[in-house]
């Protein structure tokens, strides 16, 4: 089958990879119908080295199942699923907490050992635990929303979970991509009263105001800290939704943090420390987040895909066949795209 190859930074082919197989009696195999690039991927792409290892990449998907291992007992042949981009077996402890992302026998898609679902199919370790059925065709006009539950809703829904947004509160969402963007939609969909978005590109902007965004911050650095503190009579923001990862995003997340506030942080870290510990500290900030449990918000948030209530699809601005995938990566690290979907 054609997969979606990352050699090292800047190299990304289609090539002829192995078919995925059962290899394990808790497996399934599904044909991927959508698949797409994630900010993350992002990452690798401009850092990879060769000695890191080549990698079939994706680790967010829609598909049809077409083979189970004998153990599998929740999903058949031709049901249509959901992907997190965790594996996990659904049945340890932290699955049961809904932690799924700390799954005692899980893991992640897309890496050298788990190859990923930019592909024509792919093998889904712990399938029982992992996949969701879907209550639709493999082509109904909801995919695009639907397959944002595989990642980029569920994690800026992570992120206001966890700051602790809820009605009446201000938050901030740091980091105007997909995922910024969806925490826009988590925030006001758990009833936040005022919602800055901080980014700075117009049609981010715009599609965040559509979402439910009340002020926009495009200043960066000590400027934007400043204009938010404007915006709050001086005080900062109760949430911050930190989308980014990277060292400047986390200072600027805890100085617009108002006192006994929260950082909900969900951007794929790129340092090894967490910036500006002591204004955390002496602010009594709390700092929350990681890998979103995408399996266990899906219940949730499905109905509201469902029934029209969100439409976080809206972020895919560009989608392409598989042959075309490493120009949608081109174009997302060129902030030509705010999210490309695949289509194999």
């Amino acid at each position: 089958m054609r997969g979606t190859v990352m050699y090292a930074a800047g190299d990304v082919r289609i090539e002829n990879v192995p078919d995925p197989t059962i290899e394990q009696p808790t497996d399934a195999v599904i044909r991927v119908t959508r698949a797409c690039i994630c900010g993350s991927d992002l990452w690798p792409y401009k850092s990879l080295q060769p000695s890191d290892g080549a990698r079939v990449m994706g680790h967010e998907a829609i598909g049809v199942v077409e083979e189970i291992g004998s153990d599998v007992r929740t999903l058949k042949s031709g049901d249509v699923v959901v992907m997190p981009f965790a594996f996990s077996d659904g049945t340890c402890i932290f699955c049961e907490e809904g932690l799924q992302t700390e799954c005692v026998h899980g893991g992640f898609f897309g890496n050298p050992e788990v190859p990923g679902a930019q592909s024509e199919a792919v093998r889904i370790p712990q399938a029982d635990g992992t996949l969701y059925v879907l209550p639709v065709g493999e082509d109904d006009a909801l995919m695009p929303s639907l397959l944002t539950l595989s990642d980029v809703m569920g994690t800026g829904h992570h992120a206001a979970v966890v700051a602790g947004v809820g009605p009446g509160k201000t938050v901030a969402v740091v980091g105007d991509g997909a995922v910024g963007l969806c925490a826009v939609i988590a925030a006001r969909r758990l009833g936040a009263e005022h919602i800055v978005i901080m980014g700075r590109h117009a049609d981010r902007i715009a599609l965040a105001k559509e979402f439910g965004a009340t002020d926009v911050v495009s200043e960066r650095g000590e400027e934007a800290v400043e204009r938010v503190r404007e915006l709050t009579g001086g005080l900062g923001v109760h949430c911050v939704l930190e989308c980014v990862g990277l060292e400047d995003s986390m200072v600027t997340a805890f100085e617009i943090a108002r006192p006994g506030g929260a950082v909900g942080r969900v951007g794929v870290p790129q340092d090894d420390t967490i910036p500006a510990s002591q204004t955390a500290f002496f602010a009594n900030i709390t700092v929350s987040g990681g890998p979103a449990p995408a399996r266990a918000y899906v219940e949730e948030l499905l109905p509201d895909v469902l029934e029209g209530r969100i439409e976080p699809g809206r972020v895919f601005d560009r989608t392409v066949p598989l042959d075309e995938t490493p120009e949608g990566y081109r174009a997302m690290n060129d902030r030509e795209a705010i999210k490309v979907m695949v289509e194999p």
